[in-house]
Order: C-alpha cells, then sequence, then structure tokens
C-alpha cells in the first residue's frame, strides 16, 4: 500500500504543477504585419470593382462620324412632323449637305438659313439635297420655314442625336454651327463651328468642286474605255 499513495501523490502533485503554469499567449500581431494586411485587403477590394466608364467627352469623340464614313441611318422629324431617314435622303441625289444652326428665328441662324435659301436652286442644279438642322421641335422649325419662305426641310434633334455624332453638341446643351456634305452616301467635307457667311458660301463652292472632280473623274475613265476599245480593235 505505500507505493499506491507514492503514486497517487506524485498524480496531484502533477496536476497542480499544470494548473499554477501560466496560460500561453498568443503571439502579438506587429503594427507592420497589420498593415500589410490591410493593404492587401484594400487592393483586393479595388481590384473587385467595376472598372470606371469612360470619360464621356472621349465617348463623343470616339462616336463621332469622320470623313469617309457613311451616313448614319438615323431617322428625324421634320418641320412637318415627317419623318425623314437619313439612309433614304442620301439614296436619292448624288450630294447632300447638312447644315446645323444653335436655334431656329435667331439673327445669326436666320442668315445663314436664307444664305442656303439664296443658293438653293444652284445647289439643286447639282443633283444636291439640303437639309437644315437644329435641336428646335418641329413646331420652332414651321415657323422659322414659314417667316423665313425656305424651300427646303428643316431636321429636328431635340435629343442631340444627330448632331452629337456629327460632331456639332456643344457642352452642356447647345449646337455648333457646322454643316457637312456627304456624296453618295459619304462624308466627304465636315466645317465645325464656322460663321453663317462661311458656312453659305463655302457649301456652295465646295458642292461645285465636288461636282467638277466627279466630271473630271468621268470623262478621264470614258476615254479609258475608248482608249481600249480602239486598241482591241485593232488588227495585227
Amino acid at each position: 500500500m505505500p507505493e499506491l499513495r507514492r503514486s497517487t501523490r506524485a498524480s496531484t502533485v502533477e496536476a497542480t504543477k499544470r494548473l499554477e503554469e501560466p496560460p500561453v499567449k498568443k503571439a502579438k500581431t506587429s503594427a507592420a504585419e497589420k498593415k500589410s494586411a490591410t493593404k492587401a485587403e484594400t487592393e483586393s477590394e479595388v481590384n473587385e470593382l467595376p472598372k470606371p466608364a469612360e470619360n464621356e467627352s472621349h465617348k463623343q469623340k470616339s462616336a463621332e462620324l469622320e470623313v469617309g464614313d457613311e451616313i448614319p441611318d438615323l431617322t428625324l422629324l421634320d418641320e412637318n412632323e415627317n419623318e425623314v431617314s437619313l439612309k433614304e435622303v442620301a439614296q436619292k441625289s448624288k450630294f447632300l449637305v447638312i447644315f446645323a444652326y444653335p436655334k431656329a428665328s435667331t439673327p445669326g441662324c436666320t442668315k445663314q438659313a436664307a444664305g442656303f435659301q439664296r443658293n438653293y436652286s444652284d445647289l439643286q442644279a447639282l443633283d444636291t439635297a439640303v437639309y437644315g438642322l437644329s435641336a428646335d421641335s418641329p413646331k420652332s422649325q414651321m415657323s422659322f420655314v414659314t417667316k423665313q419662305g425656305l424651300k427646303y426641310p428643316l431636321l429636328s434633334d431635340p435629343s442631340r442625336k444627330l448632331i452629337s455624332v456629327l460632331g456639332a453638341k456643344k457642352s452642356p446643351s447647345g449646337v455648333k454651327r457646322s454643316h457637312w456634305i456627304f456624296v453618295d452616301g459619304k462624308l466627304t467635307i465636315k466645317k465645325i463651328q464656322i460663321s453663317p457667311d462661311v458656312s453659305v458660301d463655302s457649301a456652295l463652292k465646295d458642292v461645285q468642286r465636288l461636282e467638277q472632280e466627279s466630271g473630271d473623274a468621268n470623262g478621264a475613265k470614258e476615254e479609258e474605255g475608248k482608249d481600249s476599245k480602239q486598241n482591241g480593235g485593232k488588227k495585227d
């Protein structure tokens, strides 16, 4: 029995020692480690965020029509609230002139519109369709047509969809006085932010020049065709 008492006493002492030992403390996280962990979490959150949208002006610029581009497939209302398809209009005439003005019935815009009216018969003789364009309502366009006795249509673009595509939208809501000339449905001349006089005079001159160049090119092709036929008809 003495051995049993010693064993019991030894177990009691061992248990007492374990109770008296201080609990093991967790290693403290250093300030540098905390900073590193926070940085890693922040970077992870940033990477998961959606990429910011492109700058609005960059979007507009990238969508802007450039020389050589096809006329956009858009439909607008004219002063009579008739739908006008740009594609169809471009197909009906060799040349299409669209001029933009800031606001109907204002002095500068009246001067520009009256100038195109003055040149309208000359432009028609060159197989040219003419359209005015602004953000005014069809009703305001009709009033402008009536007051000035305009013989060509005015397009209403209150949302500035076409105006923006053509590059004439002025931030935040204005319109740059401009004009564009399309040849066989392709943009050939583009003039933005110009005066009423320059718009009127240069549009007619540019169409006349383009018609002359087109005639010269067709004449050269005809001569080449004649020469080819003559050379082909000769016998050795």
